[in-house]
C-alpha cells in the first residue's frame, strides 16, 4: 500500500484515528451545519484524503465529520417530524426484533410494509408498545399481546408520533436511541381487539426465539437466562436486578456477548476446520489448511455475530477476523493494529453514527489499550503467561476506567479483580458449552438439552459465589457528573501513567485524572436552595436541595414493573448528591406518587410525609402548620388543614420553602376551592419568585386572583408532551405571563434546575444546557420558526 511522506497510507492508523475524532467531533455538535454545506465538504474531504500528500489525515478527520453530518442529517429524514401530531394509522409490518413481554405492556420493533395513511412510513422502524388495557376488555383481548413473535406479520392500528423522550440529569437519551437504531417513530396499539396476524413466524429473528424458548423450556436451573443471553443474545429474561449485579461487579460486558466471545468462537471454528482437514488430508490439495482455517474461523465469527444480534463489539471483532482472514488468504501480511484500523473503518464508513453507541468506545479502546501497552511476542511459559493475563487485565481496567465512568457514571470496585477468574471461567467454558448446546439443538430438537443444562450448572457455581459482592451497597463506586473536557484528559492521565518507567508521568496522570475522579459539585451553600424539577411526562418530581439536606416533593409515575428507579436515582448520582432524607407526597395519585415502590426499593428508609386520609404506607401527616429549618432555608406546609377531607387533588400538600434569597411554592393538584380557601387562610405567604404550575396548567386551577396573590418571576409546569388533557391549557399559560411570570414546561426544556442564591434567580434548562443536534424539542423549535419565514416567501409578496 502506497505510502506518502508523513507515512500516512489511504486505510492506515492515522486515516482512521481522523475519521474516528472527525466523527466524534460531529456528535458533539450543537446542530447540523447545512446539508449542502455538509456533501460539499464531504466529496472536497474525500478527494483530499485519496490524494498522496501530507495533509491525508486532517483530510480523513474533515471528511468523518463531514460524512458524520450527512448521515444525521439522513437518520432525521426518515423519522417523522419533530413536532407533528400524533397519528392514528392501520398498518401491516413484520417484527424484526425479540418482543420484550413485561407486566401489563408488550415492547417490539415493527417494520412497516404497507399502512392506510402515511405512506412515508413504509420501510421505516417504529417502536411499538402494546399496553393492557385499563378496564372493561375481556380476558382474551387482553392476552393477545402474549402471542406476538419475532419475524410474524401482523396488522395493527396504531397512534404513532415522532421520537421523543424524557431528558434529566444522568438520565437515558431515548431520542439517541432512536437515531442509532433508524427508529422513525413511536407507536401504542390502539385497537388490541382488532390486531391479527397475517403471517406466522419466519426467518433468523423467528429461529433466535424459538431456540431461546427451547433454553427457557429445557433447563429448569436459574442459570437459564443467562445461557439465552450467552448463546443467542436474549437479555430479555434478565431483571433490573440482574443487570445491577452484573454492573456492579464490572460483567456487563460478558454477558453483552463481548468481542472475546467471538474470538472464542472463531477459534473453535479453526479447531473444527483443521480437525477435518487431519481426517481428510486430501483437502489440503485443493485448500491449503491454513487458509481453510483463515476462511472458517472468519465464516464462524460471522455466523456468531447475526445470531446474537449483531451488536456492536460483535460486529467489531468478527469484521477483524476477516479481514485477517482475507489477508491469509491472500498471502499478504496483515499485522493486529493494522486489522484494527480496517475494522474501524469498515464499520464507520457505511455507520459513521456508530460512535454514538458505547460499545463502539468500549471495544476499540480496550484493544487499542492493549495493543499499546502489552508486548506482541507470545508468552512461553505458565508464569510468563500468567503475567501477561495479569497485566492484560490491569490495562483494560485501567484504560477503560475513563470511559466507563463517563458513560455510565461509575465502575465497579472488585471488577478487576472479579473479571480474572469469571472470564476463563464464563468464556471457555459456560459459552461453548452454550453455543454447542445451541448448533445441536439446530440439528435436532432437544439435542442440545445436556449442553445447555451444563453450562448453566457452571454458571450457577460461580453466580452463587458472586452474588454477595454484588449486593454489598460499596460495590459501585458512583461519581458526579464531570465536564466534558475532563474525560479526554483523565485518558491522557491513564497514558501518561502506561508510559515505561522512568517517563516520569506519574503526577501528572494524577493531576489530570482528578476533574474526572473528583469533579467540582454545585451545592447550595447556606441560607441557599435548589431545585431540580424532573421531566417525568405527565407527572411531578421535584427535588430540593439546601447546603447539607435534601428532600423530594412527589416522585413522580411510575416506572413499569419490578424495574429499578431511572430517573430520580441516576440524578442523584449525576449531582453527587447522597439519597434524600424525606419525601413529600402532595396527595396519593399515580402521576405523583406512582414511583414509590420503585424508590422505596432503592431506599427503603425514606421518611414520607402524605395528606391525612392517603393509602401510602409509612407516611406521617402533610398539615398545616407543619414547620421545619434546614440549613438557613425555612419549609412549612400551608394546606391542608387538619381533618380536611376534600377531594384528593383539593387535599395536595402545599409546600413553601423560603431561603434567604427567594421564596419556592409548590401547590401539588390543588383546584380553584383550595386556590380560594389559601388566598383567604394565607394569602400574604403565597407571595414566590418561583411557583409550581398548580395541576399541571389544568383549566381548573390557576384562577386570577391566585395568579395575582402569587406574583411570581418563574412559573414551572410539570406535564407531558402532548398528554391528552391538553395541559398545560393556552389560558392558564397567558394568565400567568401576563401576571409578568416566565413559563417554562418540562416538556419542551427537559428537567429544569433552578437556583435561588447569592447571585439571584438562575434558570437551567437540560435541553439547552446539554444540546444535542437529534433533541426532539429543538429541531421542532426551528422548523416552528422557519414555517413562516416559508410562507411569507411563496405568499404574493414574495
Amino acid at each position: 500500500m502506497a505510502v506518502d511522506r508523513s507515512g500516512a497510507t489511504v486505510l492506515g492508523g492515522g486515516c482512521a484515528a481522523g475519521l474516528v475524532l472527525g466523527a466524534l467531533a460531529c456528535v458533539q455538535l450543537p446542530t447540523l451545519p447545512p446539508l449542502w454545506l455538509c456533501a460539499v465538504a464531504a466529496a472536497c474531504a474525500l478527494c483530499a484524503w485519496i490524494l498522496r500528500w501530507r495533509g491525508r489525515v486532517p483530510a480523513a478527520a474533515l471528511f468523518g465529520l463531514a460524512w458524520t453530518a450527512l448521515h444525521g442529517h439522513w437518520a432525521m429524514q426518515q423519522q417523522l417530524a419533530p413536532g407533528a401530531s400524533a397519528q392514528d394509522v392501520v398498518v401491516r409490518g413484520r417484527i424484526i426484533d425479540l418482543p420484550q413481554h413485561r407486566s401489563g405492556q408488550t415492547r417490539f420493533l415493527l417494520r412497516v410494509d404497507d399502512d392506510d395513511r402515511l405512506p412515508l412510513l413504509r420501510g421505516k422502524r417504529l417502536q411499538v408498545s402494546w399496553n393492557d388495557p385499563w378496564r372493561g376488555t375481556a380476558a382474551g383481548h387482553r392476552g393477545g399481546r402474549q402471542q406476538l413473535r419475532a419475524g410474524a406479520r401482523w396488522q395493527l392500528a396504531l397512534r404513532v408520533r415522532p421520537p421523543r423522550s424524557r431528558i434529566n440529569p444522568g438520565g437515558f437519551d431515548g431520542e439517541r436511541h432512536a437515531l442509532l437504531q433508524a427508529i422513525a417513530g413511536t407507536a401504542t396499539v390502539r385497537d388490541p381487539a382488532g390486531a391479527r396476524e397475517l403471517q406466522s413466524a419466519f426467518g433468523l429473528p423467528a429461529w433466535r426465539e424459538r431456540s431461546s424458548a427451547a433454553i427457557a423450556t429445557q433447563v429448569a436451573s436459574p442459570g437459564a437466562r443467562f445461557v439465552q443471553a450467552l448463546a443467542l443474545g436474549d437479555t430479555r429474561g434478565l431483571s433490573d436486578a440482574d443487570w445491577e449485579q452484573l454492573r456492579a461487579l464490572g460483567l456487563t460486558h460478558l454477558i453483552a456477548i463481548s468481542g472475546f466471545h467471538v474470538g472464542v468462537v472463531a477459534g473453535l471454528g479453526v479447531l473444527l476446520c483443521r480437525l477435518l482437514w487431519w481426517l481428510c488430508p486430501q483437502l489440503g490439495r485443493h485448500w491449503p489448511r491454513q487458509q481453510a482455517a483463515a476462511g472458517a474461523a472468519a465464516v464462524a465469527a460471522a455466523g456468531y455475530a447475526v445470531l446474537a444480534g449483531g451488536a456492536l463489539p460483535t460486529v467489531r471483532t468478527a469484521l477483524m477476523i476477516g479481514l485477517l482472514a482475507l489477508a491469509r488468504g491472500g498471502r499478504r501480511p496483515l499485522g493486529v493494529a493494522h486489522g484494527v484500523s480496517l475494522a474501524a473503518l469498515a464499520l464507520l464508513l457505511p455507520s459513521p453514527l456508530s460512535v454514538l453507541s458505547a460499545g463502539f468506545w468500549l471495544s476499540f479502546g480496550g484493544v487499542l489499550w492493549l495493543l499499546w501497552c502489552l508486548p506482541q511476542a507470545s508468552p512461553q511459559g505458565v508464569r510468563e503467561r500468567l503475567h501477561g493475563l495479569l497485566a492484560a487485565q490491569g490495562v483494560a481496567s485501567l484504560g477503560l476506567l475513563p470511559l466507563g465512568i463517563a458513560l455510565f457514571g461509575g465502575t465497579a470496585r472488585l471488577g478487576p479483580l472479579v473479571n480474572l477468574p469469571i472470564i476463563p471461567w464464563w468464556s471457555l467454558l459456560v459459552v461453548p458449552l452454550s453455543l454447542l448446546g445451541t448448533g445441536l439443538q439446530a440439528l435436532h430438537e432437544g439435542a442440545g438439552r445436556w449442553a445447555w443444562r451444563a453450562a448453566a450448572w457452571l454458571f450457577d457455581l460461580s453466580w452463587r459465589v458472586l452474588q454477595p459482592l454484588a449486593v454489598h451497597p460499596e460495590a459501585m463506586w458512583w461519581l458526579a457528573e464531570a465536564p466534558a473536557w475532563a474525560v479526554p484528559a483523565a485518558l491522557l492521565g491513564v497514558f501518561w501513567w502506561l508510559l515505561p518507567r522512568g517517563a516520569g508521568g506519574g503526577l501528572a496522570g494524577v493531576l489530570l485524572c482528578l476533574p474526572l475522579l473528583w469533579p467540582a459539585r454545585e451545592g447550595p451553600r447556606q441560607g441557599e436552595l435548589e431545585l431540580l424539577v424532573h421531566d417525568v411526562g405527565q407527572g411531578t418530581a421535584v427535588l430540593l436541595r439546601t447546603a447539607r439536606h435534601a428532600l423530594w416533593y412527589d416522585v413522580g409515575p411510575p416506572a413499569g414493573g419490578d424495574s429499578n428507579e431511572r430517573t430520580l436515582v441516576p440524578a442523584l448520582r449525576a449531582l453527587g448528591q447522597a439519597m434524600p432524607q424525606q419525601a413529600v407526597l402532595s396527595h396519593d395519585h399515580q402521576d405523583h406518587t406512582g414511583n414509590l415502590p420503585a424508590v422505596r426499593r432503592q431506599h427503603p428508609g425514606l421518611a414520607l410525609l402524605a395528606p391525612d386520609g392517603s393509602a401510602i404506607a409509612g407516611a406521617r401527616p402533610c398539615r398545616a402548620g407543619l414547620r421545619w429549618h434546614w440549613d438557613g432555608v425555612d419549609f412549612q406546609v400551608l394546606h391542608p388543614a387538619a381533618g380536611n377531607r376534600q377531594a384528593v387533588n383539593e387535599g395536595s400538600c402545599v409546600l413553601r420553602v423560603a431561603g434567604a434569597h427567594g421564596v419556592v411554592l409548590l401547590p401539588g393538584d390543588i383546584g380553584r376551592v383550595a386556590e380560594t380557601e389559601l388566598l383567604a387562610t394565607s394569602s400574604p405567604q403565597l407571595r414566590a419568585d418561583v411557583v409550581l404550575v398548580p395541576h399541571h396548567g389544568s383549566g381548573g386551577s390557576s384562577s386570577a386572583l391566585w395568579v395575582a396573590a402569587v406574583e411570581p418571576r418563574l412559573a414551572l409546569v410539570t406535564a407531558g408532551h402532548q398528554n391528552r388533557f391538553g395541559h398545560p391549557r393556552p389560558e392558564v399559560v397567558r394568565r400567568w405571563r401576563a401576571q409578568g411570570a416566565e413559563v417554562v414546561a418540562t416538556a419542551e426544556s427537559g428537567a429544569i434546575r433552578v437556583w435561588l442564591g447569592a447571585q439571584g434567580l438562575q434558570l437551567r434548562e437540560q435541553r439547552i444546557h446539554a444540546s444535542r443536534w437529534w433533541d426532539a424539542a429543538g429541531r421542532a423549535r426551528s422548523a416552528a420558526i422557519l414555517s413562516p419565514i416559508e410562507q411569507a416567501a411563496v405568499g404574493p409578496e414574495g
